[in-house]
């Protein structure tokens, strides 16, 4: 059966298995995951406004992928923010510990892979 990422994450550990999650409850089950194996997790998401926080990933890059739409990543690195303008398709690393979200011209899809554990959120 196939996978709808938007509805179930998928888990890349680092032993090479791979598990899905119900996307509905991952983040509020975050902390109760374990950090010593937490590996990947690839998932989607559509937006048709900004993003209302911003994220930062502590254990590793990010690799944000725009599958359709117009946007406008921001990435804040020692003080000053940067953008990159993503139309139709693009992707961009995101370097770990570095805080960034989105301004969404049209509306938009999005793959995005990183390692999740640690994950942090701060007001847009």
């Amino acid at each position: 059966m196939p996978l709808q990422p938007q509805h179930t994450f998928v888990h890349l550990a680092e032993n090479g298995s791979a598990t899905e999650l119900p996307a509905d409850s991952f983040w509020s089950n975050l902390d109760k995951a374990s950090d010593t194996d937490f590996g990947w997790l690839v998932s989607e998401f559509e937006f048709t406004a900004d993003w209302p926080n911003w994220e930062m990933h502590p254990h590793g890059d990010e690799f944000v992928y725009l599958l359709s739409g117009a946007l406008d990543l921001l990435i804040e690195r020692d003080g000053q923010v940067t953008s990159t303008t993503l139309e139709g398709s693009g992707a961009v690393v995101v370097p770990r510990g570095l805080w960034h979200t989105a301004k969404v011209k049209t509306p938009s899809r999005m793959l995005h892979i990183t390692r999740a554990a640690g994950t942090q959120h701060r007001p847009a």
